[in-house]
């Protein structure tokens, strides 16, 4: 049987994903829950997400939700994809992951990305506009140097407990965002696996461009996507059913709604640009049997130099979703133990 790469590293970023007929505290409990059981797989790290005013996403709060992850698991790292910055104050985010840092020594990522509001109503609610966004960069700055003690803005404040605490910061690429972790020496977190031509282009930028830092001496890129793996192509498809539906539903609708069953899915009538949506979404994820994915991730691993795969997948099913992770940590040769 074919397997990866036991040089390159594979984590999990979860969303908190509603499932029909349960509330988001049961969608919380289920991260927790499969943090603890990637850490017994032997993922390197575990993720979570920033989404604000998502029906379909009980994740709102990432770095509470982290602090939950870190205090169920005792070795995995544990971070965000990611806490976006321009929601908050540079400063207020230290502080957080100071907090979390001096919690959880040596296992706290700080994973930070440029996005704002899902809507118009939720960057209101937010207090934000899409404008925010453009100044990523220098909150990026602002924010590292409350943990230096070299931020600018405030030079008589100090953030506490997060100055003189190092905590590893990734940023992920939308937008400009490869060009941003360039200049900055910083680890580059980048999705989806699904567009090859803009994530090569887009990691070819970020090491022409890149400058050795005090955070790291050399490029480090993270590919995010979804990866699948099942006993047949079929199962692995079906896992794939209730996130390809959300995502269509989101696109016509303009609400994110939970995840369906894969039947009830399947039995639905669809608008033409619905079906269209959904079958798009159902391809060009790295998804099928062990033989099929240990290929396509090895492909997609050897085109970008990816230094680690970051999986983000989502799915109704929990048990099968437990399994496809067991699965692929299997196809890496991971070290598991017992949860």
């Amino acid at each position: 049987m074919s397997t990866i790469s036991a040089s390159t590293r594979l984590s999990v970023l979860d969303r908190s994903r509603t499932r029909e007929g349960a509330d988001g505290a049961a969608a919380l409990r289920d991260t927790v829950r499969l943090a603890r059981e990637a850490e017994a797989l032997g993922y390197h790290r575990f993720w979570v997400s920033e989404h604000h005013g998502v029906p379909g996403v009980a994740g709102s709060a990432p770095t509470v939700l982290a602090a939950a992850v870190a205090a169920a698991t005792s070795r995995i790292r544990v971070g965000t994809g990611g806490v976006m910055l321009p929601n908050h104050q540079p400063m207020v985010v230290a502080e957080q992951f100071g907090v979390l840092e001096s919690l959880f020594p040596g296992r706290i990522d700080m994973g930070l990305g440029r996005s704002v509001g899902f809507t118009g109503t939720v960057r209101r609610a937010l207090g934000r506009d899409k404008r925010d966004a453009d100044g990523f960069a220098g909150q990026l700055d602002e924010l590292l140097g409350w943990f230096t003690g070299g931020q600018r803005a405030h030079p008589q404040v100090h953030a506490h407990p997060a100055e003189g605490l190092r905590v590893p910061a990734y940023v992920l690429a939308t937008g400009e965002g490869a060009e941003v972790a360039a200049r900055a020496g910083l680890p580059l977190v980048i999705g989806d696996l699904r567009g090859r031509e803009r994530l090569l282009a887009a990691v070819d930028v970020y090491r022409r461009r890149f400058r050795p830092s005090d955070h790291a001496e050399r490029p480090y890129v993270v590919v995010a996507g979804t990866v699948v793996v099942a006993g047949t192509e079929a199962a692995a498809r079906r896992l794939l059913v209730p996130e390809a539906w959300s995502m269509a539903y989101s696109r016509t609708h303009g609400v994110f709604p939970p995840l369906l069953p894969p039947e009830r899915v399947e039995a639905l009538t669809m608008t033409a640009r619905e079906r269209e949506l959904y079958e798009a979404g159902l391809h060009g994820h790295i998804a099928g049997t062990a033989e099929q994915v240990a290929g396509a991730l090895e492909t997609a691993v050897g085109e970008s130099g990816a230094d680690e795969v970051l999986v983000t997948t989502s799915t109704y099913e929990r048990g099968a979703l437990l399994d496809s992770f067991r699965r692929l940590a299997g196809l890496a040769g991971l070290t598991s133990t017992d949860a």
